[in-house]
């Protein structure tokens, strides 16, 4: 299993960018796909982006495309994602989490999870 701890939370005005981090650690970091997710209260947890750690490859949920990006650093084993033009709907808890298929927004099928970090986007 991976361990994962997300960095980079905060309070940004709409507008306004954040960068955040997941730390990965544990067997075969590699072999996973690493995905954000974000719970805002009272919603369901939401799918916001994915990258395959040996390939690069991507992708996103259609309401951060264009203004998100996840990237690897594979010499630090962390995981970003960098986020512009927050909006206040972008206000959620995000979570970093871990798979070993590639292609899902499903929560289920990623079973290793972070602790989450706020996020607050004002208006």
């Amino acid at each position: 299993q991976v361990q994962l701890v997300e960095s980079g939370g905060g309070l940004v005005q709409a507008g306004g960018s954040l960068r955040l981090s997941c730390a990965a650690s544990g067997r075969s970091v590699s072999s996973y796909t690493m995905a954000w997710f974000r719970q805002a209260p009272g919603k369901e947890r939401e799918f916001v982006a994915a990258i395959r750690w040996s390939t690069g490859n991507t992708f996103y949920t259609d309401s951060v495309k264009g203004r998100t990006a996840i990237s690897r650093d594979n010499a630090k084993g962390t995981v970003y994602l960098q986020m512009n033009s927050l909006k206040p709907e972008d206000t959620a808890v995000y979570y970093c989490a871990a798979a070993i298929v590639f292609g899902s927004s499903d929560p289920v099928r990623y079973n290793s999870w972070g602790q989450g970090t706020q996020v607050t986007v004002s208006s």
